[in-house]
């Protein structure tokens, strides 16, 4: 394997995360969402703003950039449980989205993007971590209840072309494995 790290996203970087953005969500919610919500999936402009705000890790290996994570405080709406009710750790908890390029994957580049991540929102303040994930994607799924996270108990449900899509809130710490 080449050599991987993870960086702090560039604006140069934008089109290519855009791009991975793009394609992951074209292979890996193929079967989820309609044809036509995929083929007008562009997240150009948010994550240039996300970029421009510091809040954007790119993983890379070699010269090929692989995957990102999108982090930063989590607005109360995201926080709050499905009654409405705002937790007492909402100011210090963080919203994160970890997307690697499927033909990339499972060569730990997603982990060490949580990793980074979380030592840069814990050295912010951040005691916890949130993401939304679609009910029906086992492997994303899969990814956070390896680093330790668990479905909270709070859902929504969206609505992708007419189609409804269910997610599932997943949290964790954001305080490194015990080495043991």
């Amino acid at each position: 394997m080449a050599e991987a790290a993870v960086r702090t996203a560039k604006p140069e970087d934008v089109a290519e995360i855009a791009r991975i953005h793009r394609d992951t969500w074209r292979t890996a919610y193929a079967a989820l969402l309609p044809a036509d919500v995929l083929a007008a999936v562009d997240a150009t402009a948010s994550l240039a703003r996300a970029v421009e705000g510091g809040q954007v890790l790119v993983a890379t290996e070699g010269r090929w950039l692989v995957g990102f994570c999108v982090a930063g405080r989590a607005p109360t709406e995201e926080v709050a449980t499905a009654a409405g009710e705002v937790p007492d750790d909402a100011a210090t908890t963080a919203v994160l989205t970890v997307l690697v390029e499927p033909r990339w994957g499972r060569r730990g580049h997603g982990g060490r993007l949580l990793a980074h991540a979380a030592d840069a929102l814990r050295a912010e303040g951040a005691t916890r971590g949130i993401a939304w994930v679609p009910e029906a994607d086992r492997s994303s799924r899969g990814f956070y209840e390896r680093a330790g996270w668990s479905a909270d108990g709070t859902v929504r449900t969206l609505d992708a072309g007419g189609r409804p899509v269910r997610e599932i809130r997943v949290s964790g710490g954001l305080t490194p494995p015990s080495a043991g």
